[in-house]
């Protein structure tokens, strides 16, 4: 009898010591969605008060901090770091479903390949819908006519270009994607060059940030201007300060990654008078606070929440 006592005790105790490892072990693996009391933690405690930015220049980097100080978000911080950072820490939260807030735009890979949302933004601090757009130096129209008239007539959509980005961050060479994109969609190629006569070998300057979006369009229009139109083309990656500057001074023959109005507005408030517009080659682009879609926000208030 005194034997089955001591078995039950025992037993007990062991129940109440896997209970308890069993609730330490959940609190440690989900302590950043949980305060001390088991009450769900704010959205800013589960991420620390951090929204993951890229380079300190981008124009998406002012806007975020203008919503800070809209929205009133007093104890939070816009981390600075790259593009690549910022989808690296974005793929990292999402294969443990941890929450993060990054800065975003479409188009871009990671939208089809997480599920993610944007978050609303009454205030419009980022403003609607944007557009990129093809900047070209003064007389480019008269030294290059051809290329000119190409770089006018290029316009695709943010489907076609997520075609070339997801080729690319599936390990294609920039180049071998957009080569492989223009030999499948050739009827999109010929509406561009229809009619333009070749020339000989004639050189060429372009210009592009490191943005997965311009990497894909220019590395499309470098292989499009060589392969169709005999062009020698040097694409060049920088910041988005000398991307204007080169165009602006005439070092650099044109650039296809112009985000307006928001985005690269300082530039453009700055050299519009020394660069010609030739127009959107992409409708509808936009800017603002990404989120995964399991994460239980909608709004840039609710990050007071």
């Amino acid at each position: 009898m005194k034997l089955s006592k001591k078995l039950l005790l025992i037993g007990g105790l062991a129940s109440v010591l896997a209970l308890s490892a069993c609730g330490q072990a959940a609190n440690k693996n989900g302590n950043s969605n949980t305060s001390g009391n088991g009450e769900a933690a704010s959205i800013g405690k589960q991420v620390n008060y951090q929204i993951i930015g890229i380079d300190p220049g981008a124009g998406i980097m002012k806007a975020t901090d203008e919503a800070i100080k809209q929205y009133d978000l007093k104890d939070w911080k816009l981390v600075e770091g790259s593009s690549a950072a910022m989808t690296a820490m974005l793929d990292k939260s999402i294969k443990k479903k941890e929450p993060i807030i990054i800065t975003g735009w479409t188009p871009h890979w990671m939208f089809s390949k997480y599920d993610l949302k944007f978050l609303d933004d009454s205030k419009k601090v980022y403003g609607d819908a944007e557009e990129i757009h093809t900047i070209a130096r003064k007389g480019l129209k008269e030294e290059q006519p051809i290329a000119y008239e190409f770089l006018s007539r290029f316009e695709w959509t943010s489907d076609e270009m997520g075609e070339i980005m997801s080729a690319i961050q599936d390990g294609k060479d920039p180049e071998a994607a957009a080569k492989e994109w223009a030999d499948s969609h050739s009827d999109r190629v010929d509406s561009w060059t229809k009619d333009l006569s070749p020339v000989n070998g004639e050189q060429l300057k372009l210009s592009y940030v490191a943005w997965d979006s311009e990497i894909a369009s220019t590395n499309l229009l470098k292989y499009v201007l060589e392969s169709k139109l005999g062009y020698k083309v040097t694409a060049l990656q920088v910041e988005a300060g000398p991307m204007w500057t080169g165009v602006a001074s005439g070092d650099i023959d044109a650039m296809a990654a112009a985000w307006l109005p928001l985005t690269h507005a300082d530039y453009w408030a700055k050299y519009k008078a020394q660069v010609e517009d030739l127009g959107a080659n992409m409708t509808g682009v936009r800017t603002g606070l990404v989120v995964p879609a399991y994460v239980d926000i909608n709004s840039i208030e609710d990050l007071n929440k």
